[in-house]
C-alpha cells in the first residue's frame, strides 16, 4: 500500500516521534552489532536469536518510521539494522526506483539504484546485496541482512523493453509489471477494464525471462495476472497478496490465479496488510488464515511471506493517526490507492509487527499443529527454492 512511504516517513518525523524511540536509536548508535542485539535482547525480556528459520520478507523494507534519513533512500539507521538483526530476518525485497509520482520514470529510478548501491557499500559489515540465491544463503552464514532489489512499477521501462537488461546489470532481481493502475505493460488491480497485458508487457516478460530475473504480479489485475503467467517461459511470482476467497478486495488474488502460478513452479507472498480483512482492521489472525488457504490452493511449497512492511514498528500511533488521512488523501488524488484503504486502517497488522512479527507467526504456525519443516517452508525456504529457478543458485 505505501508506495510512497519515504514521504510519508518524513511527515511522521515532522509530526515528532516518542522520545524512547530517538533514546534508543542514540543508545545503540555507538555500539557493534552484537552489543546491539543484546541490548534489544534485555529490552524485550527475549532471546535475540530466533528459532533459528531462515527468514525471507519477500516484500519489505530497512527504514525508520520514526526517524528517517534525508536523502533519496532511507538511511539504515543503527536501531533498523539492530532490529533486523534481531528479528531474524535473512533477507529483504525492497522496492526501489518509481512507482508513482511527478519524475521522470527512468531517471528516478537509475539514482535511486545508485544511491542504494552507496549505502550497501556504507554497511556492507551488515548488509550484502543479492544477485543470486547463494547470496542468500552466504548473508545468513555471515550474519548479515540480503537486500534484494525490486521494482513495483513497469513504467521505467518506457516503451523500451531493452531497459530491462540495464535494470538487470544494475542488480534488479524483481520487476513488478505494473502498481494499481494500468500502464503501458498491462492493467493494475485498480484499473477497471481489466485489459490483461499489453504487447509491450509481453516483450519485457520475455526480456525478464531471458535476463533470468523474478516477474512479479503484485498489484496486477486479474486477467494481466493469468496473461502474463502463461506468457512467461519461467515460474512468476506474487510476492505480496492476500486471497480474495476470503476477502473479496481487487488486491487479492483469485484461487485461479494462485493455482496458475503454483502450477507453473512459481511463488506467493501473503502481506501484513488490511486488505486480508473486509473491516480492514486485519489481525495475524487473519494473516494465519490467509496462509492457510494458499497453501490449500497451492500447495505447501509455494507459498511464503512478503510482509510489505518494516521491520522496526511506529512507536506513536498517535502520530501516525494524525499523518494517515492525509496519505490516503494524497494517495486517492494520485490515483494510486487500493479499495480496502482507509483513514481508519493501518497500512499493517497492528499485533504482528516489530521485531518479534516472524517469532509470533512461527508460533501461530506451530499452534495449528504444523509441522516445524512446514514452517521453515513459510518463512523463507520456498523463496529461496523459487530465487535458484529463476536466478541461479
Amino acid at each position: 500500500m505505501a508506495t510512497d512511504r519515504r514521504k510519508f516517513l518524513a511527515a511522521m518525523a515532522a509530526m515528532s516521534a516518542t522520545a524512547a524511540a530517538g533514546a534508543h536509536a542514540q543508545t545503540i548508535s555507538g555500539n557493534k552489532k552484537s552489543v546491539a542485539r543484546n541490548l534489544l535482547a534485555q529490552r524485550s525480556g527475549k532471546s535475540a536469536k530466533t528459532s533459528g528459520m531462515m527468514v525471507i520478507n519477500t516484500l519489505g523494507g530497512l527504514s525508520d518510521p520514526n526517524h528517517p534519513g534525508d536523502g533519496l533512500v532511507p538511511e539504515f539507521s543503527p536501531r533498523v539494522i539492530a532490529e533486523a538483526h534481531a528479528s531474524g530476518l535473512t533477507a529483504v525485497n525492497i522496492t526501489l526506483g518509481y512507482v508513482a509520482g511527478p519524475e521522470d520514470p527512468y531517471e528516478y529510478s537509475v539514482r535511486d539504484i545508485a544511491a542504494t548501491d552507496a549505502l550497501v557499500r556504507k554497511h556492507a559489515d551488515d548488509i550484502l546485496k543479492v544477485y543470486t540465491a547463494s547470496d542468500i544463503q552466504r548473508a545468513r552464514d555471515e550474519g548479515r541482512i540480503g537486500l534484494i532489489y525490486g521494482f513495483q512499477n513497469g513504467a521505467m521501462m518506457g516503451e523500451d523493453p531493452s531497459r530491462v537488461d540495464t535494470f538487470a546489470a544494475l542488480g534488479v532481481r524483481v520487476f513488478q509489471l505494473t502498481y494499481n493502475p494500468a500502464n503501458q505493460l498491462g492493467d493494475g488491480s485498480m484499473a477497471p477494464e481489466n485489459r490483461g497485458i499489453t504487447p509491450l508487457g509481453r516483450e519485457v516478460i520475455a526480456r525478464c525471462n531471458a535476463n533470468r530475473v523474478m516477474v512479479d504480479l503484485s498489484h496486477s489485475g486479474q486477467q494481466t495476472c493469468l496473461e502474463a503467467a502463461r506468457a512467461s517461459t519461467q515460474p512468476i511470482s506474487i510476492n505480496h497478496t492476500g486471497c480474495r476467497a476470503l476477502t473479496d478486495l481487487p488486491r487479492n488474488k483469485t484461487d485461479e490465479e494462485l493455482r496458475l502460478v503454483a502450477d507453473q513452479g512459481g511463488f506467493v507472498g501473503i502481506y501484513f496488510m488490511p486488505f486480508l480483512n473486509p473491516t480492514g482492521h486485519a489481525t495475524a489472525d487473519d494473516v494465519v488464515a490467509h496462509i492457510e488457504h494458499a497453501v490449500k490452493v497451492c500447495g505447501e511449497d509455494h507459498v511464503g511471506i512478503g510482509t510489505d512492511n518494516t521491520v522496526s514498528q511506529i512507536d506513536d500511533l498517535q502520530a501516525y493517526q494524525a499523518v494517515l488521512a492525509k496519505e490516503i488523501a494524497d494517495r486517492r488524488a494520485a490515483g494510486i490507492s487500493a479499495a480496502g484503504e482507509r483513514p481508519d486502517t493501518y497500512p499493517f497488522v497492528v499485533d504482528l509487527r516489530g521485531p518479534d512479527q516472524f517469532r509470533k507467526l512461527e508460533s501461530l504456525l506451530a499452534a495449528k499443529g504444523w509441522p516445524e519443516g512446514r514452517i521453515e517452508k513459510i518463512m523463507g525456504r520456498n523463496f529461496l527454492r523459487y530465487a535458484e529457478t529463476i536466478w541461479g543458485a
